[in-house]
Formats: C-alpha cells, structure tokens, sequence
C-alpha cells in the first residue's frame, strides 16, 4: 500500500504539473483569438471572461489523456532513471503490478474526463452559444471604444468616437468611413464615404433595426485618387447600424445533452456520442501503452522514449479525428464506429507491456544455454 501510494502520488503530481501548463497555453492561444474580436468591436469585452471560463471543461477533455500520458512517462522515467524502480523491480515488483497501481489513478481521471465529456463540456458550448447569440444581436453602438478605430464588415467600415457616455446613448467627435463594395464587385474603384459630425445619438426604429442619428457634421463622397469629391454638409443624418459577425461557429450536436444523443437515428448524433466516450477510453489506453514506454535505460536518459511516446499518441487521436470525420460522411459504418481506433491501440498497448518480458525470457534462456557446464 505506501508503494500503491508513492506511484500514485508521483503520477498525479506530474499530470497536474503538466496538464496545467497545457491547459495555460491553449487558454492563452484562445484568449487572444477573442482578445483580437473585442478590439475589433466584434465582441464585448464584459463576456470575454466568462466565454473563456464556460471552454475550459472542452479544453480539459482535451487535455487531461494527454497530461496523464506525459506524466506517467515522465514520472516513472525519474524512477528508472534514479534507480528506484530498479529496487522495486528487486522486491518484487512485476511490469503487471505496476500497471495495475497505474490503473487507479487513470480510473480517476477517466471518471473525471467522462464527466467532462458527457457533461459539463455539452453545457459550456450551450452557454457560449447562447453568449454568441446575444453578441451576435448587438449592434456596432454597443460595441464602440472610445478613442479607437474598430474595422467593421470585413474592414470596408470603420468608426471611431472621440467620447462615450457612461449609458452609451450620446458619442462626441464621430468619423465613420465606408467602401462601396458594390463597385468594388463590378471592378471599378472603390468609393469611399467619410462622416464627420459633432455629437450623435442612437435612435429604434418599429421594425428592430438601430440607426445612428449624426448631428451638425458633414459627408464627403469620393474615389482615391480623384479630385472630384463631393462635400455634404448637414444638420440631422441616419446611418443604419450594423450587427457585427461573430466569427465563431457552435454545431448543434456539441450542445446536445448526452441523454439526447443516446438512440438518436442521425448519424452524425451517433458519432457524437462515440466521440465523447472516446474521452474516458483513451485515457485508459494511453496509460497501458505509458507504462512500458517509461521505462529507460539510466544511460540513456529519461527523455530518449518521450518524442516516439508522443507521435504514438498524436497517431492515436489523429486516427479518431479521422474515423469521426468518416462517420459524418458516411463512409464509415455506424456500427463500427471509432472502435477499430481503441482496439488497435490496446493491442499496441498489451504489446509493449508483454514485449520486454519475453524478450528478458528468451535472453536468459540463450544465456542458460551458452554457460558451459562444469
């Protein structure tokens, strides 16, 4: 039991070690995504944090197969290469007592990558959905920055407003520029309207749709270029305000609960339902397939089996990634699924675990054979 305790204790330390800096470099990667989105006006900057916190169970179920496969490899690599697994190999301990003891905590974290995966994961994608969608009713007013330009519709427009109030219903010092994609469409030059005006205001119409109304300013119409412009000066002016396009995309079967998905006669459901308990399964394959490739040679060195580990492990969840894609086409038959991926895995797996010791057998049996007897 102290032994079960200290390889327990050593695996976990190390997966949590890894899986938090996998987990801090994918969210920091995401994080900029949208970081770029609200500075360009697209999202509100208020839901950013929340839109990162409803991903992290997604992230995790990423993740945590991988953290525990780096952290098995990396754990009992320092054990052999120390020794220490040399000493307990000495009082008895078996490749398939190691692995049983490896077990455990792979248990624990493939209930929690099935929590993960069936659902919190589900929820986090409704409720980032569900934010998007909110965001996606906004309209560029409710998204301005005082004191910068925010590129529009593809960048053929921009705004910018010198002041905000606190209500965000009065702006001050306005510029607003916009191509006439129209034009651009028939291969002529692009002409340009700039709006300048003093103050503006938001104003709702009957139908839903939100015009910017400008007070005291002017219009120029023009191509660059050319010297003829047209220069429009006004007193009251409406520019309709357009919803920005949210640029990330949410499938409906990634918000579906597990129990939905259970007997759904889409295929594409079915395939989701094989997806989310690939999760738990291959946490459970990796650390069959871990444990013998941890074990290293003190001269070698810990990290000699760490990047074929790792390919091993890329070949593993690419062939998933694949038989997912072929059961949404339906080249690839429901009731086969992403079984053959497992399966071929964990043979892989039992391999390496019953691999060396034959080959230890068959060196001390040629030994035996070649000691001249006395």
């Amino acid at each position: 039991m102290i032994v079960f305790r200290y390889l327990s204790r050593e695996v976990l330390l190390t997966f949590s070690a890894v899986s938090a800096v996998l987990l801090v470099i994918i969210m920091s990667g995401r994080f900029i995504k949208y970081l770029a989105q609200a500075a360009q006006g697209v999202l509100d900057p208020s839901v950013l944090l929340m839109i990162m916190a409803y991903r992290i169970p997604g992230f995790l179920q990423l993740i945590l197969p991988l953290g525990l496969f780096l952290g098995v490899l990396l754990a009992y690599g320092r054990l052999y290469l120390e020794s220490e697994m040399t000493v307990l190999t000495a009082t008895g301990m078996s490749e398939q007592r190691l692995l049983s003891y490896t077990l455990a905590p792979a248990l624990l974290v493939a209930l929690i990558c099935a929590w993960l995966s069936f659902f919190l994961t589900p929820q986090g994608v409704q409720n980032v959905a569900q934010i998007l969608n909110e965001q996606d009713a906004l309209t560029e007013f409710d998204t301005l920055v005082p004191g910068r330009f925010q590129s529009m519709r593809g960048g053929s427009r921009v705004t910018y407003t010198q002041e905000l109030s606190s209500g965000r219903d009065e702006l001050q010092g306005i510029f607003i520029s916009e191509k006439d994609e129209n034009r651009k469409a028939k291969g002529e030059d692009s002409a340009i309207t700039v709006l300048v005006a003093k103050t503006g205001r938001q104003e709702l119409q009957a139908d839903g749709s939100r015009y910017l109304i400008l007070e005291d300013g002017y219009r120029y119409d023009g191509t660059p270029g050319e010297a003829d412009y047209r220069v429009i000066q006004y007193d009251t002016y409406g520019v309709l305000l357009p919803k920005p396009m949210v640029d990330v995309k949410v499938g409906a079967r990634e918000t579906m609960s597990s129990t939905a998905l259970i007997g759904h006669p889409d295929v594409k459901m079915q395939s989701e339902l094989q997806w989310r308990l690939s999760f738990p399964l291959l946490v459970l394959v990796v650390t069959l397939i871990a444990v013998p490739l941890s074990r290293v040679n003190p001269r070698q060195g810990r990290f000699l089996k760490l990047l074929p580990a790792i390919l091993l492990y890329m070949a593993y969840l690419s062939l998933l990634v694949a038989a997912r894609g072929a059961l949404d086409k339906g080249t690839l038959p429901i009731s086969v699924g992403l079984w053959p991926v497992h399966i071929l895995f964990l043979l892989i797996g039992v391999l390496l675990v019953y691999w060396q010791p034959i080959q230890l057998r068959r060196a001390r049996s040629r030994a035996q054979k070649e000691t001249p007897h006395a």
